[in-house]
């Protein structure tokens, strides 16, 4: 008795360290992010002595360095919110369907030989990608569509489609596969067909991964920062057009930063750019996370 008693402080006091431990790592990486926030509310808040809140984020001219200077960044944010917009047109069907096709409609063999291949575009470094943008890509597109510039928002969109692509296949085919397999074996039973279960049974059952995914990689979107910086041009200014050159808020802010004197207006107003971008990207996640939420409670109540 004595020994079963001291097996089990043992066990529990073993449960306790380890819950501590990974109460630390989740404290850590909460306390990361707060102070992350904290350090660009910090740098950023300034410029607003400057200028109005609202003429910084409506404002139409970005001109940091003229006398006097114009702190505008509605164009920045424009563009971004188009380059994402465009890139999720492409990535979206094309991640979401190769999803479906890997987990539904490929045989074991080709799923061995896709699946890998559609996720080495997740190990691609963002420049080689921003390098393939701009020399191919951006060429090409100028000499096939007789415009100005291949730098600019369609080529930026493509690249951004790119890269988002693994992230939405890899969670959509990961929520797709957690489906219940009776739910498949039920519909199935009931003479529905193969693309009949998938379209009525298994994406519905799925849709709170997919959906999560899909906003993930928005997010991943609409902060890359070198792609952007290479192939989107580089221009402040709204665009009115796939084909115009666009500098979308992480380009500037990555373009700017090594330029402007510390704590000067300028640097002040790249941190307040900085945080608009970082409370964009704060809403994906929780859009996603609200979303993801939902479903599964519908999921759980339909089951």
């Amino acid at each position: 008795m004595t020994k079963s008693r001291k097996t089990g402080g043992a066990r529990r006091s073993r449960e306790r360290t380890i819950r501590s431990l990974f109460f630390g790592v989740a404290l850590a990486s909460i306390a990361t992010l707060f102070l992350i926030a904290l350090f660009l509310f910090f740098e950023g808040i300034p410029i607003f002595k400057e200028v109005s809140v609202a003429d910084f984020i409506f404002g139409k001219l970005w001109y940091p360095t003229d006398e006097p200077p114009a702190f505008g960044i509605f164009p920045l944010i424009a563009a971004s919110l188009a380059v994402t917009l465009a890139s999720s047109v492409i990535s979206i069907p094309l991640g979401v369907l190769t999803a479906l096709y890997l987990a539904e409609g490929a045989s074991p063999r080709v799923r061995e030989w896709v699946k890998p291949i559609v996720e080495l575009l997740a190990s691609l470094p963002s420049v080689v990608i921003g390098f393939f943008g701009m020399v191919i890509v951006a060429p090409f597109l100028q000499q096939i569509l007789d415009i100005p510039t291949g730098l600019n928002l369609f080529n930026a969109s493509l690249m951004l489609a790119f890269m988002s692509i693994p992230t939405i296949c890899s969670l959509s085919e990961d929520a797709i596969f957690g489906v219940p397999g009776e739910l498949k074996e039920a519909s199935l039973a009931l003479g529905a067909t193969h693309w009949e279960t998938i379209a009525r049974v298994t994406v519905p059952a799925a849709i709170s991964g997919i959906c999560t995914a899909v906003i993930l990689g928005m997010s991943r979107a609409m902060g890359e920062t070198m792609v952007v910086l290479m192939v989107a041009g580089g221009a402040a200014m709204i665009p009115t057009s796939l084909f115009d050159p666009v500098r979308p808020m992480p380009a500037s802010i990555a373009a700017e930063m090594a330029e402007a004197p510390f704590q000067s207006e300028h640097y002040y107003a790249l941190f307040a750019t900085a945080i608009v971008l970082f409370l964009f990207t704060l809403a994906f996640n929780v859009i996603a996370e609200q979303i993801s939420h939902r479903y599964r409670q519908v999921g759980a109540a339909t089951l």
